[in-house]
C-alpha cells in the first residue's frame, strides 16, 4: 500500500508539474518581438493536432504521432523554452534525463511509458516521429504567420527556418498553403 501511495504521489506531482507548461512563454519569439508569445502548452497541443493530421495524409498512426508531439517539450518545465541562440551557449541535459527525472517517482507503467516515448521521439526514425517532428516545425511556422499578422515584422526567419527542416510532402504542401493564407480564412467554409 505505501508504494500504491508514494507512486499516487510521484504521478501526480508529475502532473501539477506539468502545468507549468500552460503559464511558462515560448521564449524565441520574445528575440521577434512579441510581447506576449504563446505558452509551450498551446504550441505543444496544436502541434499533437498538426502531427496527428499530418500522418493521416502521410499514412502513419495520428494517435502515436500525436502522443509524440505531446510530449517533445515536457522537459522545458526544468530547462525552459532555450531559443536556438541560447542553446549555443549551453549544455544542457539530455531531454531523455531529464524525462527520467521528471518522472522518476511516478508509478513504474508511467515512468516506463513516459521515458520510451520521449526517446523515440528524440531517437526514432518511424514515420511517426519524422511527423512529429514536422509538426514542431509546422506548428511554429503557423504561429508565425498568425504573429505576422498581428504587425510583428521579424518573424521571417521562424518561417523560413520551418520550412528548412520539413521532411514530409504533406507537410511542405501545408506550409506553402498556410503562407498564401489569414489565420481567419477557414471562415469561409462556413460562411456564405
Amino acid at each position: 500500500m505505501a508504494d500504491e501511495t508514494e507512486h499516487a504521489q510521484g504521478t501526480a506531482g508529475f502532473l501539477l508539474e506539468m502545468g507549468m507548461l500552460k503559464r511558462a512563454k515560448r521564449s524565441g519569439w520574445w528575440i521577434a518581438g512579441v510581447k506576449d508569445p504563446e505558452t509551450i502548452a498551446e504550441h505543444s497541443f496544436r502541434a499533437a493536432i498538426v502531427g496527428s493530421v499530418l500522418a493521416m495524409m502521410e499514412g502513419a498512426d495520428p494517435a502515436k504521432t500525436a502522443l509524440l508531439s505531446l510530449w517533445h517539450d515536457t522537459q522545458e518545465t526544468r530547462v525552459g523554452d532555450i531559443p536556438h541562440v541560447g542553446r549555443r551557449y549551453l549544455n544542457a541535459a539530455s531531454n531523455e534525463k531529464v524525462t527520467a527525472d521528471q518522472v522518476s517517482a511516478s508509478h513504474p507503467a508511467v515512468k516506463a511509458a513516459a521515458q520510451r516515448i520521449v526517446s523515440e521521439y528524440e531517437n526514432g526514425d518511424s514515420l511517426e516521429v519524422v511527423c512529429a517532428h514536422d509538426a514542431d516545425k509546422l506548428e511554429c511556422l503557423i504561429q508565425a504567420v498568425e504573429y505576422r499578422e498581428q504587425g510583428y515584422k521579424n518573424v521571417g526567419p521562424w518561417i523560413d527556418s520551418s520550412i528548412s527542416k520539413l521532411k514530409t510532402a504533406s507537410a511542405q504542401a501545408l506550409a506553402e498553403a498556410a503562407l498564401r493564407m489569414t489565420s481567419v480564412e477557414w471562415q469561409q467554409t462556413y460562411l456564405p
